[in-house]
């Protein structure tokens, strides 16, 4: 269904609203509620649980080698050994970090979350994998298990009708990922809506990396009716955010018949005391939902294009893919001085994230057209052979192009907040979305899609900088509107800032999860 007036001015007035300025920010003043701060992990509970090998195959690929789009070597050998290591490599708890004031332990996961507070679930239906059952499953990030929500049944193919996605059908792993605001709106308030679809992209970002390391790809599907999704999942505090079917060699399979459905549920735990309301929320949510019955996606219009003076000369490297993904981390802040990346490692970060995904909303279905919606402007600091400037990266001819001459190093700090790390990076991305255009393609549900796009493009390069050597940190919060004007932007509105450079030890990182 075509989206109505109404979605269209929550959507623009949501963006609006949730813009950070000095005046909102000192008008609203917040404190954390630690005593109410949910729990990062959903269990569900009443439903059987398995184990997933604790000693998972290790995929051989080498990092850059996927991120260029290379498929790995299949390594399981049954159903379990492929989803262990698919989760593994792409969701699981991968280190603690200690509080040395209080000694309290948390934990940091392979999929990267604004204030790791991580909202998105991962669920999924397995249909004719070696050795495991049928069924609807729940990944239990916390102990590395999977919760059997329904036994036997077809979900996978009922998720593809409700999508009028046939290429799904057939598909015998076909996830879902969920979001649940109030563990990011505890501390974002408004703004966490936006911070749940960047952390949505990491995810399917991370999950369609893993899958290719393993010899497998992932396609993932935007376009689908929520509450219908929501329905059939049984989910009450998870809101449906993208489907992800996932096919290849890799994955283990025996043919046997289907088994009529058996449906467990669970009731998931209780997250917090107490949760806040959020309407602008809520409201920017339904303004971006769909209905049944799905109407065909509408082919995208045609991406940035441009050319610069500066051609790319991409870097190389041979660091496995499973050591890169789960020794990435977040730079708590970068060193700054005189260290640098080359222009070859620059090179290689565009590079890694200009390269087409696999996706309904990005280009035809069919690989014969693509549209991208963001267009990124560096900040650069500290680059080998390049002077400190802003420069805009056209995609399409792989060229970058000096738009402003000179140090931005406090430029890029103010512009984010006034953190730091943005310009002690040796490089910094504002990553701007042509917005107007995603909504012209999908209607209002393109609002997510840019945000989802973003995500995807922090996670490429997030492991691209593990592989190289050095590190990465997302950046949600920056001064919007003075961002446009900084860049001089006529079109478009900043969705996300990222930084890239050499980190700072993290004393709060545990020496075992190092």
């Amino acid at each position: 269904m075509p989206p109505s007036d109404h979605a269209l001015k929550a959507v623009a007035a949501y963006h609006e609203a949730t813009k950070h300025t000095l005046e909102r920010l000192y008008a609203r003043p917040h404190t954390l509620d630690w005593a109410n701060m949910p729990d990062p992990f959903r269990h569900y509970e009443g439903v059987p649980v398995l184990d997933l090998p604790a000693d998972c195959p290790e995929p051989a690929a080498p990092a850059l080698g996927v991120l260029d789009g290379v498929s790995g070597e299949a390594v399981a050998k049954d159903g379990a050994g492929f989803l262990s290591s698919l989760l593994y490599y792409s969701a699981a708890v991968s280190a603690t970090k200690v509080v040395p004031s209080t000694g309290y332990r948390y934990a940091l996961r392979v999929n990267p979350s604004s204030g790791n507070l991580h909202p998105t679930e991962f669920h999924f239906a397995a249909r004719g994998l070696a050795g495991w059952d049928d069924g609807l499953y729940h990944y239990r990030c916390s102990s590395h298990m999977a919760e059997q929500r329904m036994r036997g049944g077809e979900m996978g193919r009922e998720l593809a009708e409700l999508a009028m996605a046939p290429w799904f059908r057939d598909a015998p792993l076909v996830f879902v990922l969920t979001s649940i605001a109030w563990r990011e709106a505890w501390k974002y308030r408004e703004r966490a809506y936006r911070y749940c679809l960047h952390d949505i992209g990491h995810a399917w970002e991370s999950l369609a990396l893993a899958a290719r390391a393993l010899g497998c790809e992932a396609f993932a599907l935007g376009h689908f009716p929520d509450a219908e999704v929501a329905r059939v999942l049984g989910l009450e505090d998870e809101r449906p955010m993208l489907l992800a079917a996932i096919q290849g060699p890799g994955i283990p399979l025996e043919a046997r018949p289907v088994e009529a459905g058996k449906w467990f549920g669970g009731v998931g735990n209780r997250l917090s005391g107490e949760q806040v309301e959020y309407p602008l929320i809520d409201e920017a949510h339904r303004a971006t939902s769909l209905e049944g019955p799905m109407a065909p996606v509408a082919q995208p219009g045609q991406g940035d294009n441009g050319e610069g003076e500066f051609t790319l000369a991409p870097a190389t490297s041979e660091s496995p893919f499973a050591a890169v993904v789960r020794h990435r981390r977040s730079a708590l802040d970068f060193r700054g001085g005189l260290e640098s990346i080359s222009y070859e490692q620059l090179s290689k970060l565009l590079e890694a994230a200009a390269r087409p995904f696999h996706a309904d909303f990005e280009g035809d279905l069919s690989g014969g057209a693509s549209a991208r919606y963001l267009r990124l402007y560096l900040y650069i600091h500290r680059v080998s052979g390049m002077n400190r400037g802003i420069y805009r990266y056209w995609g399409g001819s792989g060229t970058l192009e000096c738009v402003r001459q000179g140090d931005q190093r406090v430029a890029a700090a103010g512009l984010s907040l006034g953190q730091e790390l943005a310009g002690n990076s040796c490089v910094t991305f504002s990553m701007a979305a042509g917005l107007e255009r995603a909504i012209r393609d999908h209607g209002s549900r393109g609002y997510r899609y840019v945000f989802f796009e973003a995500g995807c493009t922090g996670q490429r390069l997030y492991v691209a900088s593990e592989a190289m050597g050095f590190r990465s940190t997302g950046i949600g919060a920056f001064y919007d509107d003075q961002v446009h004007r900084y860049l001089d932007l006529e079109q478009g509105q900043v969705v996300y800032h990222f930084a890239c450079g050499h980190a700072v030890e993290d004393p709060r990182l545990d020496a075992a999860g190092a």
